[in-house]
């Protein structure tokens, strides 16, 4: 189901949009506003686990694209959100071993949209990604993502490690991208996998890198250091598929 509103502004309409259901990725509110309405839509934000940003009159005006926003700000999802089970079911649905994306503070939209892409043809069977620090599935990531929004499930999770704790009891082992890690032709990256890349600047996080079973580094030949996110994603994503389809 895709969103028509993605910025929503206004007391009124910021209230119906959670009552109705809608998923909003964030809550930007004047700093100097607590009066009974506000309070309302914080409760409701609460409920939904909606991140809260309090902020001043410039950004809101930055933000605000009818210059009517009445101190509130809600940014609302292109595109809903699966939750984890319904990617491990598309998994079983297929009679194939579960392939995840898991991506840790993914802040750049075009980065998000190329590797949601790159997951659908890749044959993932869904992306997860966190709630906090990260960009959700604006309508640049749908854009980008060149229609694999629509096929390829998202799920947002508050915790990261946490959810790849769980995964882990049933049954599937994460690789992640790093630098410092074991080439990664040299891996055994068959079977219930997850893939773990992280952000852009600052890598996988370190307590993310401790639940992981395998590093897995891309060998480069070059004059620069790193790769893209999104491409160092691809680049990992078909040495598993090559591994899949030979097993």
């Amino acid at each position: 189901m895709r969103y028509k509103e993605f910025m929503i502004e206004g007391r009124n309409a910021v209230i119906e949009a959670f009552r109705s259901g809608k998923t909003i990725d964030k809550l930007f509110v004047l700093d100097v506003c607590q009066d009974g309405p506000v309070k309302s839509i914080l409760r409701e934000a609460k409920k939904a686990d909606t991140i809260v940003n309090f902020v001043d009159k410039e950004r809101l005006d930055r933000l605000s694209n009818t210059g009517h926003h009445q101190g509130v700000v809600a940014q609302a999802a292109a595109y809903e959100y699966a939750e984890v089970d319904d990617i491990l079911k598309l998994a079983k649905e297929k009679g194939e071993a579960p392939f995840v994306f898991i991506l840790d503070e993914i802040e750049d939209p075009h980065n998000l949209g190329a590797i949601i892409r790159t997951a659908n043809l890749a044959g993932a069977h869904g992306v997860i990604i966190p709630k906090r620090r990260a960009v959700g599935l604006t309508a640049t990531v749908a854009k980008t993502s060149a229609g694999a929004i629509n096929y390829t499930p998202v799920a947002k999770v508050t915790n990261i490690s946490k959810t790849i704790e769980d995964l882990k009891e049933k049954g599937m082992w994460f690789v992640c991208a790093d630098m410092g890690g074991e080439t990664m032709y040299n891996l055994n990256l068959t079977g219930s996998i997850g893939l773990v890349i992280g952000n852009e600047g600052s890598g996988v996080s370190r307590l993310v890198r401790e639940k992981c079973d395998y590093i897995a580094s891309i060998p480069m030949k070059g004059d620069i250091d790193s790769l893209n996110a999104s491409v160092a994603a691809g680049v990992l994503a078909y040495e598993i598929v090559r591994q899949r389809l030979q097993k």
